[in-house]
């Protein structure tokens, strides 16, 4: 279980990227969504133990992890949003390597674990090529293969599908999943459906805030009868925006379908939606977006 307790960080130029956040996390995967400028890399950076918040207190099962970072780091694995290589190094050579720097000094050990991750993540096939000529899919997952080494208990990954293309996200998902079962596994995204696919837990991040935590099918009940949708023509969009709490917008064969959020009935021909994560999300940034508005 992975615990913090009112974490704040506030940046030497005067910014709050941080602001009070809670948290429990338990084993299996989690998903922490907002959007970009939200405060999740710099909360991630802090669980890593790459800078040190302002206040508050983390705990990973018997690890103070402020005052213990080298504890944590032995049984954390973590994947930046970007992670750099030896870009001419082979994917096989580069883990063999990052093995040594983990601790895993038998030639014998290194070798099973740097064969078992390969073909794991799916890339023994160009175990001997240089990382340079990897696919952004490729050098997603020997980027997991990395964090794997050592068999840690916490992996953060940070934004790990953006850029990918469809085949290349499910591939790594399928992946992220099938390691998630037994430790746990932070995912640090703004891609809804990341979230939607594999995360049984889930909280929203927003100005440095937690505004939202829960199971995605719980949140999702919670919302029915606040989201409503109307399909109108884009010449209308700017009326609506005027009058309703516009949360998202689409084109949908030409016409523009909006969701707007209200506690009551919407009439003006609006009619209330199921809705789905992505509804939660957007209807929880304007939430949190609220006071700033009325300030």
């Amino acid at each position: 279980m992975l615990t913090l307790e009112h974490v704040t960080h506030v940046y030497p130029n005067g910014t709050r990227a941080l602001d009070d956040v809670t948290l429990s996390i338990p084993n299996g995967m989690f998903g922490l969504l907002g959007p970009n400028g939200a405060g999740k890399s710099t909360l991630m950076r802090t669980v890593a133990t790459l800078q040190t918040p302002t206040q508050g207190k983390i705990r990973f099962g018997d690890i103070d992890v402020i005052a213990q970072p080298e504890a944590l780091r032995e049984t954390l694995g973590y994947l930046p949003q970007d992670f750099g290589v030896y870009p001419r190094v082979s994917a096989y050579d580069m883990l063999d390597h990052m093995a040594v720097l983990k601790g895993v000094s038998s030639r014998a050990d290194r070798k099973a674990t740097v064969e078992t991750l390969l073909n794991q993540t799916n890339l023994w096939t160009v175990r001997n090529k240089a990382i340079a000529g990897f696919s952004g899919g490729m050098r997603q997952r020997f980027g997991i293969a990395q964090a794997l080494i050592g068999g840690p208990r916490l992996i953060i990954v940070d934004e790990p599908t953006a850029g990918l293309d469809p085949e290349e996200r499910n591939r790594f998902l399928n992946l992220l999943a099938e390691i998630g079962e037994n430790v746990v596994v932070i995912l640090s995204t703004h891609i809804v459906e990341d979230v939607a696919d594999l995360c049984p837990r889930m909280a929203v991040l927003a100005a440095g805030r937690i505004q939202l935590q829960g199971a995605p099918q719980d949140l999702i009940a919670q919302a029915r009868g606040s989201v409503w949708a109307r399909t109108i023509t884009r010449d209308e969009l700017a009326e609506r925006q005027a009058t309703h709490e516009v949360i998202s917008t689409r084109l949908f064969a030409g016409r523009t379908i909006i969701h707007v959020l209200s506690d009551t009935d919407a009439g003006d021909g609006f009619a209330s939606v199921e809705g789905g994560l992505e509804d939660v999300y957007f209807a929880t940034l304007a939430r949190s977006r609220r006071p700033a508005l009325a300030a």
